[in-house]
């Protein structure tokens, strides 16, 4: 048997006991909001802290998708950027000149100061 380190323990313990405190004071808070909102707008019946957990994990895969990372989600960014530093400085113009016609920006033809004053 190997040993584990001390301080990978506590520290696995304090994210541990991070999540359950979180998912506590988010289940109480929509629990609240409901029991507070949801009989007096719509009558329908108050839920409890379980109900209200289930709430939340069914909103987080209806809504939310089950990816764990955030930046997963934006990951054309880093190649877009990736692809204009390759590119000299005529052809990213042209880039963002084709981009801007087709996204309805301001063309690269039109003054700067009418682009600010119209």
């Amino acid at each position: 048997m190997r040993n584990v380190n001390p301080n990978r323990v506590k520290w696995g313990l304090k994210i541990l006991a991070f999540i359950v405190l979180a998912v506590g004071a988010v289940g109480l808070a929509v629990m609240s909001l409901w029991n507070w909102l949801a009989p007096e707008l719509f009558g329908w019946r108050p839920i409890g802290f379980v109900q209200a957990v289930g709430l939340l994990i069914l909103s987080r895969i209806l809504f939310g998708g089950l990816r764990g990372a955030h930046a997963a989600r934006w990951h054309w960014r880093g190649r877009l950027a990736e692809r204009l530093e390759q590119m000299t400085p005529e052809e990213r113009e042209k880039f963002r000149a084709g981009m801007r016609a087709r996204c309805g920006g301001p063309s690269s033809s039109e003054p700067v100061a009418k682009q600010q004053a119209g």
